[in-house]
Parts: structure tokens; sequence; C-alpha cells
């Protein structure tokens, strides 16, 4: 009997190095069962648009710009614009066609509130995120200067990179596969980046290989 064939909606907002890690392991053994069927970028330079253009996936440009423009600038108008923006991103991938058996935030520089995950939740579809340090540190933006400004510190000898489940709480899912990464002493930040985002290529596509063995079709 041929094995199922899962669809995999993917979250960008950059170069998309890790996107790219995905669509290798699509067409090759690591995740012969599943394809990319759209890509989704809140930023319209993002490079990782080209590459889901090179590999024939479509793509959606949505941007929160606009939400915050049909608002006051205000904290309150602010928040009012991520709601709608999140809400109308639930609808978005609802809408799409095939559905994703699996979203995938690989770089997604956007806080996903409950606007977007209780819609998406309520359909059973997993989200889940790449994040650059391990459970319980360094969460949110720039955790790989942290982890470093830690290490030239001395309070910290590792770092490393997970894949975790996404809940509204910031970084604070369930982690599903995680790996450690060594500081060096003397090392460059761009040294570190380096050694972390190697690391990612292999972990998301492991993280997602773990997800998709737990949907039944």
């Amino acid at each position: 009997m041929a094995e199922s064939q899962y669809n995999l909606t993917v979250l960008i907002s950059g170069n998309g190095s890790n996107l790219q890690a995905l669509i290798d392991a699509c067409a090759s053994s690591s995740l012969q069962n599943a394809r990319i069927t759209h890509v989704i970028s809140n930023r319209k330079a993002a490079y990782g648009l080209e590459r889901a253009a090179k590999a024939s996936i479509p793509t959606t440009y949505h941007n929160l710009v606009s939400y915050k423009k049909k608002h006051p600038q205000t904290e309150e108008g602010t928040t009012a614009a991520r709601i709608a923006y999140d809400a109308d991103l639930a609808k978005l991938i609802l809408a799409l066609s095939p559905r994703p058996d699996v979203i995938v935030c690989a770089g997604w520089m956007h806080i996903l509130t409950p606007d977007f995950l209780n819609p998406i939740a309520s359909e059973g579809i997993p989200v889940i995120n790449l994040h650059p340090a391990l459970p319980g540190e360094f969460a949110g933006a720039g955790a790989i200067e942290k982890a470093w400004e830690a290490g030239k510190e001395g309070k910290i000898k590792r770092t490393g990179v997970m894949i975790h489940e996404v809940i509204a709480e910031v970084d604070a899912g369930d982690a599903i596969v995680t790996e450690e990464v060594p500081l060096k002493e003397g090392e460059s930040l761009d040294d570190l980046e380096e050694k972390i985002h190697k690391v990612e290529h292999g972990l998301i596509v492991e993280g997602t290989r773990q997800t998709l063995a737990k949907i039944k079709k």
C-alpha cells in the first residue's frame, strides 16, 4: 500500500536556509512522504520566497504593516492590528488547497497569538517552530547573541537548538527534538551563528519528521 503523502505549509521571514533544508529533504528519503504545498512570508524581500519559486512552490506575502495602517498608532491600535493579522493568517491557511497537515515556522519572526493558534488547533493542525536555544533558555529574539554573551561571561558552556510545539507563550511549547551546541572559548559571534545554522538545517527536518510520524491519515 502506498505511503500517505503529507502537506506542509512553511512560514518564513528571511533568507530561507531552513526552508531550503526542508525542500531538499522532501526531495530525498529524509521526508519522502512530505511535500511543501505553500510558503508564507511576512517580509516582501525575504529570499526564501525566491527559494520557493525555484522549487515551484506557491507563495503568499502576508504583512502586518497594512493592518497597522488601519488602526491608531497606539498600544491598543497595535494590539488590534495584530489580532486582525493573526486571525486573517489562520483563515488564509485554512483556505489553502490542499490544507497543511503541519505548519512549520522556519525563521518566522512574528509571535503567533491565540487569534491564530486557536482556530488552527481546532482543526487539528500542529504548529512547530525552530528556535536557536535549548528549552527554557533565551526565549525570543537574539537567542544566539544572548548565548554567546553568556558564554563570554563564563555563565554557560553550551547552547543549542530546539524544534518545539508552538503555544501562546513565546518559545515555551513542548520540545520535539533538541541538540546541544558547545561554546568554544574565543569564538566569534559569526562562528557560533554558523555552527547553530548547520545544526538547525538537520534538526528542522528531524522535528518535522517526528511530528508527521504522530499524524494518522
